[in-house]
């Protein structure tokens, strides 16, 4: 492990070496404007894989990259009206916005619904570093996973092991980084963007994109097909997962007949890597299905509560039994036991997140989610 001090009068050397290590195929921790990154080659698939084996337990979850503007960005994915307006506003700077993949990185870093996030960093050497690499190189933060999030050389080297030290090849030391939030992840591949992490960007308003909504705040997205509502089942299930491995997850699915509501749960059991069906349980009321994603194991339970005639039946289900980390439940027609799923989510102290879907056009739904 080779640590190269970054000043003000050695960024050439610095560049240099760096761009030398990328080729190589080589590891490297960098600084951003928010906290340390980890940085490779992100079209060569046998460094990815390297940077896999430092991260750990990454569970599925894609990965970002670092460009030097957009210009490059458009070569590895397609940048529609919405994506463009956040590239001229708000980058470089600490946003992560996801958009549809060109399919010219290793595949390893996209996300299982052909997506790929896009960095700008706002810090001169590192988009200087870009521009005379002219590779995308991957942007997730230093740390390994579910450890503190790096914003020193010390925080890096204090939580992880020898063997994983061992993967770096150059750390770029630039003193201790002032303590700011991760970047704000922010989905563009649908009509309306979807806020998957909240962290350091300024409030975004730019026409048409207004994303940044406090705590409980609904933002509301729409599907034209499908596909496009399983996919963002499964987005919501990927912005969620850190929060299951802590506590179970409710979704309740509010909607008239037909406006989507399986389709929804569909998406859930396809991110959790379910191989049967999933069908409405409109005559069973309940469904179970056991999964096992990434070696994390649980149960999705799918309700449909249209035939319950009365409170009696609902709390007969005993709900409660099935209500721990790692275990999600999806409720169909939720408005018709509404009181008792809230009461029953406080006292599971489960996360809860409402989805009310609308149809708009015959393949075309407006979700309206709270979360």
């Amino acid at each position: 492990m080779n640590i190269l001090k970054f000043t003000s009068t050695n960024q050439k050397k610095v560049t240099t070496q760096a761009i030398k290590t990328l080729k190589a195929g080589g590891l490297i921790i960098y600084p951003t404007e928010t906290c340390y990154g980890a940085g490779v080659d992100a079209t060569n698939s046998q460094a990815v894989n390297k940077l896999l084996s430092y991260k750990t337990f990454r569970q599925g979850k894609p990965l970002s990259i670092a460009v030097a503007d957009q210009k490059t960005a458009a070569k590895y994915v397609y940048i529609n009206q919405t994506t463009n307006n956040l590239y001229q506003k708000f980058l470089p700077g600490p946003l992560t916005v996801i958009s549809k993949s060109k399919h010219k990185t290793a595949p390893q870093i996209e996300s299982s619904t052909n997506t790929i996030g896009i960095r700008i960093p706002d810090y001169p050497l590192i988009i200087n570093l870009l521009k005379q690499f002219k590779k995308p190189i991957t942007a997730t933060s230093a740390n390994v996973s579910y450890k503190k999030r790096p914003y020193s050389i010390k925080d890096i080297l204090n939580n992880t092991s020898k063997k994983q030290q061992s993967l770096i090849d150059l750390i770029i030391d630039a003193n201790t980084l002032p303590k700011r939030k991760p970047s704000t992840i922010v989905d563009t591949t649908l009509d309306d963007p979807l806020i998957l992490r909240q962290g350091d960007s300024p409030v975004i308003d730019t026409p048409g994109c207004n994303l940044i909504a406090p705590r409980g705040v609904i933002q509301h997205l729409t599907t034209k097909s499908p596909q496009q509502t399983i996919n963002l089942a499964q987005k919501l299930m990927l912005k969620h997962w850190n929060n299951l491995q802590k506590q179970p997850l409710i979704f309740l699915l509010i909607g008239d007949l037909g406006t989507g509501k399986t389709q929804f749960a569909k998406g859930i059991g396809k991110f959790l890597q379910i191989k049967q069906n999933i069908n409405s349980p409109t005559y069973t009321i309940s469904k179970e299905y056991n999964y096992n994603r990434h070696k994390i194991k649980g149960k999705f339970i799918h309700l449909d509560t249209w035939r319950l005639q009365n409170i009696q039946e609902f709390h007969q289900l005993n709900l409660v039994k099935e209500l721990k980390p790692k275990n999600i439940m999806a409720i169909e027609w939720a408005d018709r036991t509404l009181k008792p799923l809230l009461d029953l989510a406080e006292k599971s102290k489960s996360k809860l997140i409402t989805i009310k879907l609308q149809t708009t056009k015959p393949t075309h739904r407006k979700l309206y989610i709270r979360s």
